[in-house]
């Protein structure tokens, strides 16, 4: 699995956090930009929603879109300066004026989508973007020899962990990172729950 990671300021659709009240717990926005998800985007929600209960964060502003392989190209390279497509990107995002604390949950924050996560201030809520390409994803399924459904949702994991603060090396060690080892154990608990199958 390829990914990558960007933080605040740099994402093409800055976020507005509401204040007070109006505050939603976890509301989590899915779209597909004319590209094919053999996932419900009822159950691409709820999966969000369940990563985000499990690392216990208590109020968030996810959105993620589904997104086509030139899409996600063109992010990689404005954002990360990187050629090519990849198959997940996320962004984090610290409230405006929002004090900070450095820190996520109480990992070290490595990547900038860490860091940016890590300085969000303790009340504010999580706010983070999420790109997806599901053509990629498919691509590495079948590389992988898993279904088509269960990278998706890994996918989705990965971007949401990597929001709430989480990192890994950049290096085939990222197998072995806890970060990578969280996302495992989240994706077998909650597959079931979006129709996927380790196959």
């Amino acid at each position: 699995m390829t990914s990558a990671v960007a933080s605040g300021g740099t994402s093409p659709a800055p976020r507005t956090v509401p204040s007070g009240p109006a505050r939603a717990a976890l509301a989590v926005a899915v779209a597909s930009d004319g590209v094919r998800v053999p996932l419900g985007l009822d159950r691409v929600r709820g999966l969000a929603q369940a990563v985000l209960r499990a690392e216990r964060v208590r109020q968030a502003l996810v959105s993620i879109a589904f997104v086509t392989p030139a899409a996600i190209a063109r992010l990689n390279r404005r954002h990360l300066d990187r050629r090519g497509s990849t198959d997940v990107i996320a962004f984090a995002f610290v409230a405006p004026g929002a004090h900070t604390t450095g820190r996520a949950s109480g990992r070290t924050a490595a990547s900038p989508a860490a860091r940016s996560a890590g300085r969000r201030h303790p009340g504010a809520p999580l706010v983070g973007d999420i790109y997806i390409a599901p053509d990629v994803a498919r691509r590495n399924a079948h590389r992988l020899g898993v279904g088509v459904r269960e990278e998706l949702a890994r996918l989705v994991v990965h971007g949401v962990l990597h929001v709430t603060g989480h990192d890994h090396p950049e290096s085939a060690a990222r197998v072995h990172a806890p970060m990578w080892r969280r996302q495992e154990h989240l994706l077998q608990r909650f597959l079931p729950a979006v129709g996927g199958s380790r196959t």
